[in-house]
């Protein structure tokens, strides 16, 4: 895949008993797709099951790249949300 960055990004939320994972635009939720849910309390207990399930919803995101655009992302930028987004803000 070619190393241009796409303007989309897997924004993964805590929202009450739930983390849960949206295909969104870079700078914003307007429009997001919700992708993928799994309890809260499940990713708090057991880390590595939080870095399992971040991991099925990147393959999920992959997945969904390569049937429209016939490439598959190869990398991921992973970085903190945007200030706007974090918890405590609106």
């Amino acid at each position: 895949m070619s190393t241009k960055k796409m303007k989309i990004r897997l924004a993964m939320r805590e929202e009450g008993v739930f983390w849960n994972a949206y295909l969104a635009l870079p700078d914003t939720m307007d429009r997001a797709k919700l992708i993928g849910s799994i309890s809260i309390g499940a990713v708090k207990q057991d880390p590595k099951m939080r870095e399992e399930f971040q991991a099925l919803m990147q393959k999920v995101l992959a997945n969904a790249i390569e049937d429209v655009t016939g490439d598959r992302p190869d990398t991921w930028d992973i970085g903190p949300a945007p200030e706007s987004e974090r918890s405590g803000n609106s």
